[in-house]
């Protein structure tokens, strides 16, 4: 290692290890070295030389590929400057969206490993990237489709963050929160983006020096927040994954203790778990954003250890509540959840141990000692989950999760984690009846194999369950059933992978050292060799069940069923997995039944011939020396004799017997090529013979064989397995089991071919290939014509040849297509070295098979194109001449991802280098030489290939769909492969859809269009950004239409040219313009350019060349524009072609409009198609017009000035210091304040208007820039100055007929009931009147009031979409022209708001809403005075008071805390009007109320606001309400019609309602819950609550039973909870009986949702279990059943324990003496004893899943009542058969807790009584 690093001068930040396990490791050193100078060379040539595209992209792409093949094989220098480099590239102001985002994947790889690299290796800044975040997540002109990016570009951009937040200087944090904390406005949509941000880019990585600029800055302020915000908002979540991070990136530094009860309390909230009696929840709506899970875990894992660790007591308290929901027999739609929940904790904190105690050090801080995890923390753990893991691992779709979850416990703690899941699988391997218990256990067995198995651990007992386990597994190999069979392959395998099955019983004479364990392993071990015995067996019997005959009708064909394929490769890997294991002695046996099993039958070669052959060949492999001296000589003997004897040249039909011993000889012969150089002349005479026979199954299995036979002689690949090098020779094999492969001293052995096998190969090739060659050639000459058939075999032999020897032949060669992209720098190929050194001296047969293989294709097409099957084998032996180099990309995919799935069930987390096993590491090798043959990246186009593909393009455009498809496939991947080949074969595709090629079929017209298609739904997309190729593409697609001989009404035609159509839109992104590099990074890439080590291999750019570069630089962009311009102008001729039939018109005009963009204007003639579209017949066409005009207006839009202020010299005031937030005096000016309104020029010239809502709540920002105020010449833009574009508009818009025209249409009906407010429309319209003023208002306003004054939906709809266009396109301008423009608009809208109708209503909610957002209220006076004035008239009934509350709702509610003083003047209005009558204008003024409270919240550091407050409102109400408040029980006394009576009671009612419907509304929307004012209402409440569900009921008890629910579930805060319990104990004493009930449903709930605020105050604990027993007392029937179950839901989730005292009270109470006289006196003391009972009952319900100890005495005392009077009876008989229903799955375990005499009693109970004693 030392030596090589010497050799290359630096030492390598990591390379990839498996690299020098390569047989030609030797030669991969020089080669990096030389391909890493290259890289440096020409990125750094690229970007000083300006070049972007192709150089730069060309030469990144190659820097990923030398990450994938060599790792970080580079200096550290080196490291950084490529991250610099690409920090630059990425974060260029006008980069093309697509670039941005491949650099952006570049440097996440090379920002990967973050040990490598620290903070002060390396700093980044964070603005640029913010920038650019901003720049395109936010993007302002994307929904006006002036930008498209690529899909994925928000998820490479955080993931980009997320890895350079590390390396953000120390000064950023601070830099950051002044950036966002002005954005902190809990009612703004803005507050979702200050937050995510924050999650996003806050760095909280950092030496602990440095935490008081970097955490510490915010964490209290936030967590405030965090923790008295309430209902879920959607931000809340951001907040949580950075807390979380923060407590995983600083464990130790942060002190989480006070907030711990806190934490629990939200995440079991945001569980959404369904509690209490069913009836009550009503899942609360706004619980929808609930948190990550997988932050939630990182969190909780962060929080454990540590002095006292209190977490873990909430984590024991939060899996023990919610344990039962894991229960298989609970379903719904937390379950999802809760499995995640499980299943990621325990990896999670593997992951933290690991990071403690195993992690290799780095220059991240360390956990400090006192916050470790002990192993007495994790044994707590381990505890708290495992009751759950159980649970779950029998639940209908989580054994998966449940088996990961035990994997990791089984790491952590064994000796918790393992005995009870043996015990189960012990269990279920006895039972036949439940088969899916043995699957879920065997699975999770699985999973803890490793650690049952490896030495060493806390759990040594556990290897001698291995034989017993892997002995009762056998019965699970199953032909009857496939799931099971599977399951138990793949545990045997997994087992035996681990250990070497060697009979080690003679051991303990010879070794007197060993512990008793090992002795009685080594004694068990004796066993290994029936076990494998047994085995064979059982799945020879599974091979006699599934031969074709016994599994197929007649009828069906004789291919395999994926089932069977599935079993198949089961079987052979499992059999496989266990003779390598084998030792010597144990493998000869079994090879011996093998041979035996395999010659003493002849089998069908489909179904079961496949399997036994699969067996043989597994077998083989192990030790090939030994079984190929059995098998090659017997199958030889057996061919000789039968192809000797018989005339068998000619026959169609051959023996069964020859056919079953050509294939086991093709399987057996894939084995270690060395060893059938022995055989080589039986081998070589066998294929002469069989490849020529002319049954089609015959010779298909001779090519097999002469494939593998070639394969085998050719290739490189490891030839052993074993779990350890060297194989098990050792005296104590068992001290092995278990363990893990060295990387170090892995000893692969590898088959290298040598001479002598190059030779045989060779050889195969000039007696098999050669002589097909010819007899190919003569027939195409016409000298020996062959049949068909005659032609596929020869096909077939060349075909097998080809992918025999594939990797001996070089690829093809010659000279390259030049000119197909310019460039200044080369844009060559890599060629990676793989092992084989080509023999010029030799016949290139891969030139040879080309040459034939053309000319066969051109014969064909011309005499016999239907001659498909031949066809489709030249496409196959076409793609891999091409590609094909010894493995196939399909093949080395589906290995990769089986490797990626083996490794993960099988590696160890906790421990240094995750310990893989050898057999795993060995292929992971392997796949590094595969991948090595496979990459293609980059490769040059050669004229070879240049006519391969032409070839292939006539064969894609040929006339049979089938061939068409196949060729199309490999065409696209040759594309994908050739760097810019796609360049050379776009313009040879589209001349076949050109309308000039009248010659031209259909079926090449389709095949063409085919291939766009393919191109465009391909992974490269290169062609997609090309202008060149775009240029082209687009218009040919269009011009497609004017092609006279097709006949485009064909529908397969249509549903064609609309796919690539989609495809295109939706792959569609922004092609670049002007590419320009910046200075900065031109400095960087001249360092790489000087960087030594390695040296870079080519000299500095000259100062010309750098000169051209800036120049060529220059004229790309010029070029670019005017390619656009000219790609425009074309889809316009085509537009005006007017052949052109109507779809391709739609075409056109939907592909002309993803040409708008940001940085270049809009050709005119463009713009005047879109305007004049607006009037177009076709709706599509007009709709598709509204959306390009309004991006059009974006474009054409004048930037206005801003100028920046200091909000304290406009207030006067100065913010006081620290945090201060709310309504205070520094920004008071920005309130909406009747008194000083802008009502006069002067007014509107002096005041400041502030359009964003949400500046100045939190806090003001360090610079507000707000729009100057107008100067009277910007207002109108003479027609002189107006560009080509605005001319356009402006005639169009001022032509009277053009208006009628637009209007008409725009207020057509879309659908009846599909019509809504439609924002393009809107944007359309701001855009006019911003642009051009008042302009047009004179033509449109008679129009505006006409359709005003119409009431249909289409007409106020259009009504809607304008009136908001003109208040929004108004925002800048001068006041004379806003004062006229309200004195117009104020009646009209007031005319259609008289108009308002049912299908109308909302239209004008999102007008107004929308006319209102993001402006400044002052500026809006006259809109907001209009809505005001009476909302409730009463004078169009209740649906027009309600409505015109709706839209007066719509504006407020944008203004947020900026209107107090209208909120007032609101409330002020309703207050009077709160006795309505109509449930809808109640349900809105409810809403409304909602609104007008929103702002009063008590958030952290707030000031009182100004708006209207909360609790003076509610002691108002409280007030009205008195005559209610008196009533023991309130009913409805109320009816709609009598609205006359006035008396107070009445009045009373009508107010409750309107009340309950505030309430209901506020309870999800409001952000803090003002719990004090609601106890105040909640006596009302309970009184009216209705007990029983029943829809019968008026509204007023439903929405009071809603409202209860809703409260319960609200979030308490420790200082509430005496409160609320005073109350709740007060309401107990009520007389109503409905009262106390309620009482009970609250408290669950309320309890559940605030479980670890409660526990952390024990004395409010025990008052509730006070009141809980004392409702057990109550005389009233059902409120004892009701706190019955109460108090078994508190025990359930250990609110408190069932500790002896209460166990005695109970008890005690059960036995109060009843008197004899059945009088009504004894009705007391049978309250007490029913109370006593209902208590024993609720212990024994609360552990519906388990048998506590003090269960089987509690059941004997409960079966002592049995006799009682009812309701005792009752109680106890359904409890009984409620205890039977739980227990009764796991019944055999559960009854080893009873003794027997209290099982025989139970039984008694149990079993179903006697009907008829």
């Amino acid at each position: 290692m030392i030596v090589s690093d010497m050799a290359h001068g630096f030492t390598p930040q990591k390379e990839i290890l498996y690299n020098g396990l390569l047989p030609y490791s030797d030669r991969l050193d020089r080669e990096a070295t030389e391909l890493l100078a290259e890289i440096k060379a020409n990125l750094s040539r690229a970007v000083l030389l300006r070049e972007l595209w192709p150089g730069v992209a060309f030469w990144s792409r190659k820097l990923f590929s030398f990450l994938k093949l060599y790792g970080r094989r580079f200096s550290k220098e080196d490291h950084i400057l490529f991250i610099k480099l690409l920090y630059e590239l990425v974060t260029l102001p006008n980069l093309e969206p697509h670039m941005m985002q491949s650099y952006a994947r570049l440097l996440i790889q090379l920002l990967k490993k973050k040990e490598l690299l620290s903070r002060d290796d390396l700093q980044l800044p964070w603005r640029p990237l913010y920038t650019l975040y901003e720049r395109v997540v936010y993007s302002k002109t994307e929904h006006l489709g002036l930008i498209w990016f690529p899909i994925h570009v928000d998820h490479i951009l955080k993931a980009l963050i997320k890895s350079c937040r590390l390396y953000f200087p120390a000064s950023a944090t601070k830099e950051m929160l002044d950036e966002w904390r002005p954005l902190l406005c809990v009612f703004d949509v803005v507050m979702q983006k200050a937050i995510s941000n924050m999650e996003l880019f806050l760095p909280t990585i950092m030496p602990p020096v440095e935490h008081g600029h970097g955490f510490q800055l915010w964490f209290d302020e936030l967590m405030n927040l965090w923790t008295s915000v309430q209902n879920q908002p959607s931000w809340e979540g951001h907040l949580v994954n950075l807390f979380a991070r923060l407590a995983n990136d600083n464990i130790g530094y942060v002190d989480w203790t006070p907030h711990i009860p806190k934490i629990f309390t939200k995440i079991l909230r945001s569980l959404n778990l369904p509690i209490g009696v069913s009836q009550m929840v009503i899942a609360p709506r706004y619980l929808t954003n609930s948190y990550d899970i997988g932050h939630l875990v990182l969190w909780i894992t962060a929080l454990l250890g540590g002095p006292g660790n209190p977490a873990q007591k909430e984590l024991t308290c939060l899996f023990n509540s919610i344990a039962s929901f894991y229960h298989p027999s609970n379903l719904g739609r937390w379950q999802s959840r809760l499995m995640r929940l499980l299943q990621r904790l325990p990896a999670s904190v593997v992951r933290r141990v690991h990071r403690e105690r195993h992690a290799a050090p780095c220059w991240i801080t360390l956990v400090p000692e006192c916050q470790r995890l002990t192993d007495a923390d994790l044994t707590e753990f381990t505890q708290s989950l495992m009751g759950a893991t159980l649970l779950a691992m029998f639940s209908k779709n989580g054994s998966t999760d449940a088996a990961y979850a035990l994997q990791n416990l089984a790491l952590l703690t064994p000796e918790l984690a393992i005995p009870p899941v043996l015990e189960k699988t012990y269990a279920a391997m006895e039972t036949l009846t439940e088969p899916h218990t043995l699957t879920a256990t065997l699975s999770c067995m699985i999973g803890m194999a490793r650690s049952l198995v490896s030495p060493n651990n806390r759990y040594p007992e556990g290897r001698a369950h291995i034989l017993p386990l892997l002995m009762g597994s056998l019965p699970g190999v199953d032909p009857n059933d496939f799931s099971k069979c599977m399951i138990t392959f793949q545990f045997i395998a997994t087992f035996t992978t681990l250990v070497p099955l060697v009979d080690c019983s003679s051991a303990p004479s010879r070794h007197s050292h060993l512990t008793e364990i090992e002795k009685n392993l080594c004694l068990a071990s004796a066993e290994f060799e029936d076990f494998v015995l047994q085995f064979l067996d059982r799945c020879f019997a599974l091979i006699d069940n599934s031969t074709l005959e016994q599994t197929r009708d007649e009828m069906e064909t004789d291919t395999q069923t994926q089932l069977e394929s599935l079993v198949e490769l089961g079987l052979s890997s499992t059999v496989s997995t266990i003779l390598t294991q084998c030792s010597t002695e144990i493998y000869k046996v079994a090879l011996q039944k093998m041979y035996n099993f395999a010659t003493s039958n002849i089998f069908e070669t489909c179904v079961s011939g496949r399997m036994v052959a699969d067996m043989c060949r597994a077998a083989t492999k192990c030790h090939p020396a030994e079984s190929l001296r059995l098998f090659v000589p017997h199958c030889c003997s057996v061919i000789f004799n039968i192809t000797d004897s018989m005339e068998l040249q000619s026959e169609d039909e051959l023996d069964k017997e020859l056919l079953w011993n050509l294939q086991l000889l093709s399987e057996v012969t894939r084995v270690d090529g060395e060893q059938l150089l022995k055989y080589q002349g039986d081998l070589e005479r066998i294929l002469c013979v069989c490849v020529r026979l002319r049954c089609k199954q015959a010779y298909t299995l001779a090519c097999n064989l002469l494939e593998h036979t070639l394969r085998s002689l050719s290739l490189i690949y490891p030839t052993e397995y074993r779990s350890t090098s060297g194989g098990f020779h050792t005296d104590l094999p068992i001290r092995d089991w278990g363990r893990a492969g060295d990387l170090a001293a892995l000893g692969v052995c590898w088959h290298v071919p040598g001479k002598e096998e190059e030779n045989f190969v060779f050889q195969l090739l000039s007696r098999l290939l050669h002589p097909e060659l010819k007899r190919i050639e003569g027939h195409v000459s016409g000298d020996q014509p062959m049949s068909r058939e005659e032609l596929l075999q020869s096909l077939a032999i060349v075909q097998h040849c080809l992918l025999g020897a594939g990797s001996m032949l070089p690829p093809l060669d010659g000279p390259r297509v030049s000119d197909l992209v310019p460039s200044m720098v080369n844009l060559g190929e890599i060629k990676l070295y793989i092992g084989v050194d080509y023999d010029d001296s030799r016949e290139n047969y891969r030139e040879a098979i080309c040459q034939t293989m053309r000319l066969l294709l051109r014969h064909i097409l011309e005499h016999s194109e239907d001659d498909t099957k031949s066809l489709f084998v030249i496409i196959k032996i076409i793609g891999d001449l091409m590609f094909f180099r010894g493995t196939q990309k399909k093949e080395f995919d589906s290995r990769w991802k089986s490797f990626t799935l083996v490794k993960k069930s099988m590696e160890n987390r906790l421990h240094e280098k995750k310990q893989h096993i050898r057999a795993l590491l060995i292929d992971r090798v392997l796949l590094q030489h595969e991948m090595r043959k496979l990459v293609v990246d980059g490769s040059e186009y050669k004229v070879v290939h240049q006519e391969l593909l032409c070839d292939l393009l006539l064969l894609s455009s040929s006339t049979y769909s089938e061939v068409r498809s196949r060729a199309q496939n490999v065409l696209i991947a040759a594309l994908e492969t050739y760097s810019f080949s796609y360049r050379d074969l776009i313009p040879r595709i589209l001349q076949l859809l050109s309308p000039k090629h009248t010659t031209g079929t259909q079926q090449q017209f389709k095949g063409a269009l085919y291939c766009l298609l393919g191109l465009h739904s391909s992974g490269s997309q290169a062609s997609a950004r090309d202008w060149d190729c775009v240029g082209e593409v687009w218009p040919a697609l269009v011009r497609c239409g004017l092609v006279t001989t097709m006949t485009l009404e064909e529908p397969s035609i249509g549903r064609l040219l609309d796919d690539i159509v989609d495809r295109i839109h939706r792959q569609h992104d922004t092609i670049g313009i002007h590419f320009t590099v910046s200075e900065s990074c031109a400095e960087i890439a001249n360092d790489i350019a000087q960087g030594k080590n390695p040296t870079s291999c080519l000299e500095q750019p000259s100062v010309e060349e750098l000169k051209e570069g800036l120049q060529r630089q220059r004229i790309k962009s010029v070029v670019a524009a005017r390619k656009y311009e000219k790609l425009v102008n074309d889809l316009l001729d085509c537009l005006e072609d007017g052949d052109l039939p109507w779809k391709f018109e739609h075409m056109a005009t939907d592909l002309l409009s993803l040409q708008l963009r940001e940085d270049h204007p809009l050709p005119p003639d463009a713009v005047l198609f879109f305007t004049q579209s607006l009037t177009h017949d076709s709706i599509s066409i007009r709709k598709v017009a509204i959306s390009s005009v309004a991006g059009i207006l974006k474009q054409l839009k004048r930037p206005r000035e801003k100028m920046a202020v200091k909000p304290s010299d406009i207030g006067g005031i100065e913010d006081p210091e620290g945090v201060c937030v709310g309504d205070r005096e520094s920004n008071r000016w920005l309130q909406y304040d009747s008194n000083n309104l802008p009502l006069s020029q002067e007014q509107w010239d002096s005041q400041h208007f502030v359009e964003k809502t949400h500046l100045g709540y939190y806090s003001w920002p360090r610079e507000m820039m707000i729009y100057a105020a107008s100067e009277k010449s910007k207002d109108d833009l003479p027609y002189e100055e107006m560009s080509e574009g605005e001319k356009i508009i402006f005639e169009y818009f001022s032509d009277p007929e053009f208006i009628d025209q637009l209007i008409e249409f725009l207020s057509l009906e879309d659908g009846k009931g599909k019509d809504s407010f439609n924002p393009r429309r809107f944007c359309l319209f701001k855009g006019l009147f911003s642009n051009y003023g008042e302009a047009f208002l004179p033509l449109l306003w008679p129009h505006l009031e006409q359709l005003a004054a119409d009431p249909h939906e289409s007409s106020q709809r259009c009504v809607c979409e304008i009136t908001a266009g003109l208040i929004r396109g108004s925002k800048l301008w001068s006041f004379n022209k806003v004062d006229r423009l309200w004195k117009l608009l104020c009646p009209l809208i007031r005319t259609a708001l008289s108009n308002i109708t049912v299908e109308t209503y909302t239209d004008w909610g999102t007008c107004i809403a929308t006319a209102c957002e993001g402006r400044d209220p002052r500026k809006l006076h006259w809109l907001f005075e209009l809505l005001m004035e009476s909302p409730l008239s009463g004078g169009g009934g209740s649906f027009k008071d309600a409505s015109l509350l709706y839209v007066l709702q719509g504006g407020l509610a944008q203004q947020q805390w900026r209107v107090s003083e209208l909120l007032h003047r609101l409330l002020a209005y309703l207050e009077p009007t709160l006795t309505q009558v109509y449930k809808n204008v109640r349900e809105r003024i409810g809403s409304v109320l909602t609104y007008v409270f929103m702002i009063d919240v008590s958030l952290p550091h707030t000031r009182t606001t100004s708006s209207p407050h909360l609790a003076e409102f509610i002691t108002r109400v409280l007030e009205r309400l008195k005559p209610l408040t008196m009533e023991p029980e309130i009913h409805n006394h109320v009816h709609e019609e009598n609205t006359q009576e006035t008396d107070e009671r009445t009045q009373a009612v009508k107010l409750l309602k309107t009340v309950l419907k505030w309430l209901m509304a506020s309870a999800g929307r409001t952000f803090t819950t003002p719990v004090q004012q609601q106890l105040k209402l909640l006596p009302l409440l309970f009184k009216i609550a209705p007990v029983e569900i029943d829809e019968s009921y008026d509204e007023m008890k439903q929405d009071a039973r809603t409202c209860l629910s809703l409260m319960s579930q609200g979030l308490l805060y420790p200082e509430h909870i005496p409160l609320v319990l005073e109350a709740l104990e007060e309401m107990a004493g009520s007389r109503s009986w409905h009262a106390r009930y309620s009482v009970l449903t609250y408290l669950q709930i309320m309890v559940f949702y605030n479980l670890f605020t409660l526990l952390s105050l024990p004395g409010e604990v025990l008052r509730i279990r006070k009141l809980v027993m004392q409702l057990l007392l109550d005389e009233q029937l059902e409120v004892r059943d009701m706190a019955g179950t109460t108090l078994s839901g508190l025990l359930q989730c250990h609110f408190f324990p069932l500790d002896s005292s209460l166990q005695t009270q109970l008890q005690t109470l059960s036995q109060t003496r009843l008197p004899k006289a059945r009088g009504e006196l004894a009705s007391t003391d049978l309250v007490r004893r029913h109370a006593g009972v209902l208590g024993l009952s609720a212990c024994i319900l609360s552990s519906p899943y388990d048998v506590p100890d003090w269960m089987p005495q509690i059941l004997m005392d409960l079966s002592d009542h049995l006799n009682d009077p009812q309701p005792i009876e009752m109680t106890v008989k359904k409890t009984l058969s409620e205890f039977r229903r739980t227990h009764h799955d796991n019944w055999q375990e559960h009854r080893q807790c009873f003794t027997d005499d209290q099982l025989l009693v139970l039984t008694d109970l149990l079993v179903s009584p006697c009907y008829y004693a």
